[in-house]
């Protein structure tokens, strides 16, 4: 007989779900609670003879008996849930980086809470007070701004593992995988370089992000180092979106300097939309400048003309992330150190060399 929600004689209320429990099975099997729970859990299956336990597994099949995670839970101090808090669910750079924690989790019988921030620093704080009342087992933080140091402090003294993926904060003391963005900088001003700018433009994203901070750092030095002349222009709206890019070009062809030749933006949809203003003012790319964004999204290579861009291992940081998370978990073994995962850069259309150099 299957119980719902605890109505005598297993009769469903409209709009109830039926709930089979351990005592229904035993029931059906016709043996006691005791051995169907043994048999039915995988640390202790093997306490139960082989034709019994297949008996049991094969009555809670039919029946479509499915374990009470939350009182499992509560028995063993566990929820078997992992919080992945981001920054922006409509960032397509997001996508990717979340199927490889999802991939890695879910096969060690854990279960991925997804939950966006909107890039508030003040959600951040609120939404983490809830997982944590929530008890989940760990947080990963993809979209930690230095000015989350106090709220991250916090929230690791409550002794509950917390591993930041993507974007970083020093000095937090927290384990952090993220990419390698001074070596990405470098990428950018490497290729600008290498094909003969000289004059060149720096679309820089919001000063509160690391990995930004880290983008610059990189162009910057390789640029100074080369003895070119550099224009930094820094945004002060969200994080990588092509209104703000083309704000960004807007000022740079507002202003009464020579255009630059090359232009680094510091994500792919800047990009795009600092080559939808300049072609609003008759300039084309890369016929009047050159440009290269970042982090390589699906189907930049289909924009006109077709985007060069830093492309990251986003998939391969979220299985990493998730992998060092299940480890912290089966073992209690202490935090490893940060990693940081190289990317490339992926040449097409948009770059070329000057007209000086034609």
């Amino acid at each position: 007989m299957l119980r719902s929600g605890g109505v005598a004689g297993g009769r469903e209320r409209p709009g109830e779900r039926t709930i089979v429990t351990l005592e229904d099975v035993a029931r059906a099997a016709g043996v006691h609670y005791s051995t169907v729970s043994r048999a039915l859990d995988p640390d202790t299956a093997r306490q139960v003879n082989v034709m019994t336990r297949k008996r049991v597994q094969a009555v809670a099949k039919r029946m479509g008996y499915q374990k009470d995670m939350v009182a499992s839970g509560l028995k063993r101090g566990r929820t078997h849930t992992v919080a992945v808090v981001v920054g922006d669910l409509a960032n397509p750079n997001v996508a990717l980086m979340l199927r490889g924690i999802s991939n890695r989790l879910e096969p060690a019988g854990l279960m991925p809470l997804i939950v966006d921030t909107q890039n508030d620093p003040a959600r951040l704080e609120r939404v983490l007070d809830h997982l944590l009342s929530r008890r989940v087992d760990a947080v990963i933080v993809t979209a930690a701004r230095l000015s989350d140091g106090p709220t991250l402090r916090r929230i690791r003294r409550r002794g509950i593992p917390v591993i930041l993926a993507v974007q970083t904060v020093p000095g937090i003391r927290l384990p952090a995988f993220t990419h390698d963005d001074i070596l990405g900088g470098t990428l950018a001003a490497q290729h600008l370089l290498a094909l003969g700018h000289r004059r060149v433009a720096q679309l820089r994203g919001p000063a509160d992000i690391y990995s930004c901070l880290q983008r610059a750092q990189g162009f910057s030095q390789t640029i100074a180092a080369a003895g070119a002349m550099e224009v930094v222009l820094r945004s002060s709206g969200p994080m990588g979106t092509a209104e703000e890019g083309g704000h960004l070009m807007r000022q740079l062809l507002d202003s009464k300097r020579a255009l630059p030749t090359g232009i680094f933006a510091h994500h792919d949809l800047m990009a795009l939309g600092a080559i939808s203003v300049a072609e609003e003012r008759g300039l084309a790319c890369p016929r009047d400048f050159s440009i290269v964004g970042y982090a390589d999204l699906p189907n930049v290579e289909r924009m006109v003309p077709p985007l060069t861009s830093i492309s990251l291992p986003r998939e391969e940081l979220g299985r990493l992330t998730a992998d060092v998370m299940v480890e912290l978990l089966s073992s209690g073994a202490r935090p490893p150190a940060s990693r940081k995962l190289a990317p490339t850069l992926v040449v097409r259309q948009s770059t070329g060399p000057p007209r000086d150099f034609r």
